[in-house]
């Protein structure tokens, strides 16, 4: 069983527990100590455990004889790894449940457009739940507009419809959900004088500052620095800090709320063990009114007792370069809309956003996965993108500029010729830099290209890759080739 969150785990864990008792289930993610994991690996080795619940490295487990595998939520990016050794949970999943001729079984409520596209060509069988547990009603979801607030004398990160209906549910002793996918206190910091804005001395990206610690961080290498009151630019004081994260929703929140018990849960919150239990604990256990928090509190909770689900800022990932924008922002919006009245009281859902008539953002208010699909898998169609093509992108990264730019524009011109010589029926675009040009320390370009996945595009660019390394890149060069076959996301 596996579950893109390690937050996840523990009530998942649970629910297993109280249907086929602990002895029979082990628990592998990334968050076990050692031993831990040692301990884990040696009961399912041994036949002991014969449910394995964890992350994506859980699929990896050495189970014998096994007869099922299910993936939960399988929508979810993260079960991609992006790093070393890089590999899709899911795909491995499949394999796997190939080669032992068992049963694999996708769950998600939002699912992948690939996904379901199998499932409409019935590649896949296409198993639906009309109804939610308990036959509970779904919520009712509102669109707030953002620029009527700005208009409106509003400058504050919660609407006036949100905050009345905050305070409703506290009066009523239900339970809020407030949903930011922004952690830190102010997402840029600028000098109003110079334009001057503090970055990340490693990434092309500004730091964002977190104001428990006073400091300056990078969220991509980890790089900090204190919290500058002068420009470093043109030394003036005009400094102003920029843009909203969860711990300064977290602050906003306690002065509008100030009797309000408030919780905050993202990565800064959750880096001590058992930390993602103890927070959920407190929140399922109703000694929290309001839940702040990350894509973390997103997926797969159940609390009964949530009334009010609150979306701060819609757009952010509206405003991403990939192709799956519209995708993720339907399905965040339509996971975190579904953690609203679950119980027996109906739930409400305030999304606020620049963007009301985005139809990702339209589709997520009726909460109409069918209706999103359509649309989008015509977009895919006229666009030539997944499902009726493959994307590769071949990155080049190096310590210095002109050096990546040097070798991923010599690859271009060899892959072109090849290309056109061997006739291989491929569609190739010219290289540009990443979308984020830099990171720790490395400077990134990428072309990407377009085609039918297949043995021959895999011998293809193995070869190309072969001869290219050997005779194309110099031995002094630190330049590095990465490919991914239809990455998670496009940065």
């Amino acid at each position: 069983m596996l579950v893109p969150e390690i937050s996840l785990t523990p009530q998942t864990v649970d629910r297993f527990i109280s249907r086929f008792g602990e002895d029979k289930i082990a628990v592998l993610h990334s968050k076990l100590s050692i031993g831990e994991r040692y301990d884990q690996w040696n009961k399912i080795k041994k036949g002991q455990a014969k449910i394995v619940i964890g992350a994506r490295s859980a699929i990896f487990a050495p189970i014998d004889n096994l007869g099922l595998i299910v993936i939960d939520e399988e929508h979810d990016s993260s079960y991609k790894s992006e790093t070393t050794p890089k590999y899709n949970a899911k795909e491995v999943a499949t394999y796997i449940a190939k080669q032992n001729n068992i049963c694999l079984v996708l769950g998600s409520a939002t699912p992948d457009i690939e996904t379901y596209y199998k499932a409409q060509k019935q590649e896949v069988e296409l198993l639906e739940l009309k109804h939610r547990a308990n036959n509970s009603s779904l919520p009712d979801v509102e669109i707030v507009d953002l620029r009527e607030e700005m208009l409106s004398g509003n400058k504050s990160m919660i609407s006036k419809k949100l905050y009345n209906e905050i305070e409703k549910n506290i009066q009523n002793k239900k339970q809020t959900i407030l949903f930011l996918n922004r952690r830190g206190f102010s997402t840029f910091v600028m000098c109003r004088d110079c334009g001057y804005t503090v970055k990340c001395k490693n990434c092309d990206i500004t730091l964002t500052y977190h104001s428990n610690t006073n400091k300056l961080k990078c969220h991509y290498c980890g790089y900090e620095t204190n919290a500058v009151t002068i420009c470093p630019e043109c030394k003036s004081h005009n400094i102003r800090y920029f843009g909203t994260g969860t711990q300064k929703l977290e602050a906003e929140i306690n002065k509008m709320f100030p009797n309000a018990r408030t919780i905050r849960m993202d990565v800064d919150t959750v880096n001590r063990k058992n930390s993602h239990e103890e927070i959920l604990n407190k929140f399922k256990n109703d000694s929290i009114d309001i839940l702040i928090g990350t894509q973390m509190v997103v997926k797969g909770h159940h609390f009964p007792n949530v009334t009010l689900v609150g979306v701060i800022a819609a757009d952010g990932s509206l405003n991403i370069d990939d192709f799956r924008a519209n995708e993720k922002t339907f399905q965040i919006l339509t996971q975190v809309a579904g953690r609203a009245g679950r119980g027996e009281s109906r739930g409400k859902v305030i999304i606020q956003t620049y963007n009301p008539d985005n139809f990702s953002i339209e589709c997520s208010k009726k909460q109409d996965y069918n209706l999103f699909y359509e649309t989008e898998i015509k977009l895919r169609k006229q666009l030539k993108y997944p499902p009726f093509c493959d994307i590769i992108t071949i990155g080049v990264s190096a310590t210095n500029e002109e050096t990546t730019i040097k070798v991923i524009k010599k690859l271009h011109n060899y892959l072109k010729q090849r290309i056109k010589t061997e006739n291989i029926g491929v569609l190739l675009y010219s290289p540009l830099p990443a979308p984020i040009d830099k990171i720790k320390n490395k400077y990134r370009w990428r072309m990407i290209i377009k085609c039918k996945f297949g043995e021959d595009i895999i011998e293809f660019i193995n070869n190309m890759l072969e001869e290219y390394n050997k005779y194309e890149i110099p031995k002094k060069e630190d330049a590095r080739i990465n490919i991914a076959l239809n990455p998670a996301n496009m940065n």
